[in-house]
């Protein structure tokens, strides 16, 4: 019987790009979610299970769909808005503690946002 559920590795590779196109180290993300370090390292290296809830936790953090970080999409995030190389660049510019208030306020604002939908 043939399986169609994703990789761990695949999950991993994801999860890695995400934060990496999100402008995160592994330090800042695993600060946002509440986690370790070492943690974030281990999800990426495909050593470690991410569950149904930190992959929704993940995929709000980064602002991908759950289906493309589990691999059952294979639809990247859209990088083509001009004003997202803008924002990357002012943000290459911030302290590491204001970035992780930036992204603070994003996951706020998101919160916000599905809260009325």
């Amino acid at each position: 019987m043939a399986t169609h559920e994703p990789t761990r590795e695949l999950i991993a590779e994801r999860v890695r790009i995400a934060r990496e196109r999100a402008g995160l180290s592994q330090g800042q993300a695993a600060k946002l979610m509440d986690m370790h370090r070492p943690t974030i390292s281990e999800i990426e290296a495909g050593r470690r299970r991410v569950a149904a809830d930190e992959l929704g936790r993940f995929a709000d953090l980064f602002g991908v769909s759950v289906a493309w970080l589990a691999g059952t999409k294979d639809d990247e995030p859209d990088l083509s808005d001009p004003r997202l190389a803008v924002v990357a660049r002012e943000l290459q510019k911030l302290k590491p503690d204001d970035i992780d208030r930036v992204m603070q306020f994003i996951a706020a604002v998101q919160g916000a946002r599905s809260e009325e939908g």
